[in-house]
């Protein structure tokens, strides 16, 4: 039997899944765009919370998911998980997650921070300022589809988030999309899968804050 167009498929998938096939650990910066003087006051960022639901061997890649039983994870554990690998034909090769001391929640916090600062206001630590936020976290998920040639890369994030002014509250559910193509599953091409949705995340969020009168 001849092995060389078998060592040649081999080899074409070792490089379509980029090597990684435990966990790879994933800085998710925000970046920032606003200088803001604190022109329209103060607000507090409150509770946070991971609301994601993870399962055992989806079928599915875009719901949660480890390599491994996710029984065992801890809710920190739980927290700093934000994607799956898959493999050439479609199986689980790994997952995707923050690094140590890092979690979802505090990228969620960083994103409304970000939005708010934006706008021209100031984060404070005061509980009882006047205007207030808070979020649930119904989305934070990337994963890939492997093609022959590229992977398309797809980032998630979704909150359904609570916003607090003196004249009473209002809800809104903000989500960002992320898609980038690439030859391999890189650091770089997970970061820029999730810049896009945050981008989109933030996009959105100015909106909804317009609407809610910040």
């Amino acid at each position: 039997m001849n092995k060389i167009p078998q060592i040649i498929i081999v080899l074409f998938l070792i490089m379509l899944t980029g090597c990684v096939l435990g966990r790879r650990t994933v800085d998710l910066p925000v970046q920032s765009f606003s200088d803001s003087k604190g022109t329209k006051g103060e607000v507090f960022i409150g509770d946070i919370t991971d609301n994601r639901v993870f399962q055992n061997k989806p079928s599915d890649p875009s719901i949660p998911s480890i390599d491994g039983d996710v029984n065992s994870l801890t809710p920190q554990e739980k927290g700093m998980m934000i994607g799956r690998q898959r493999g050439g034909f479609g199986n689980a090769a790994g997952d995707v997650a923050l690094p140590a001391n890092d979690s979802v929640v505090a990228r969620t916090r960083q994103l409304l921070e970000e939005g708010f600062k934006s706008r021209g206001y100031i984060i404070t630590s005061d509980s009882t300022a006047p205007n207030s936020a808070s979020a649930t976290i119904n989305k934070f998920w990337g994963w890939f589809t492997p093609g022959f040639w590229t992977i398309t890369f797809e980032a998630h994030v979704n909150s359904t988030i609570t916003l607090t002014k003196p004249d009473g509250p209002s809800t809104a559910i903000v989500q960002g999309y992320g898609r980038v193509q690439g030859q391999i599953a890189s650091d770089a091409n997970w970061q820029l899968a999730y810049q896009r949705a945050f981008q989109d995340f933030l996009s959105k969020l100015d909106s909804q804050l317009t609407t809610a009168g910040f």
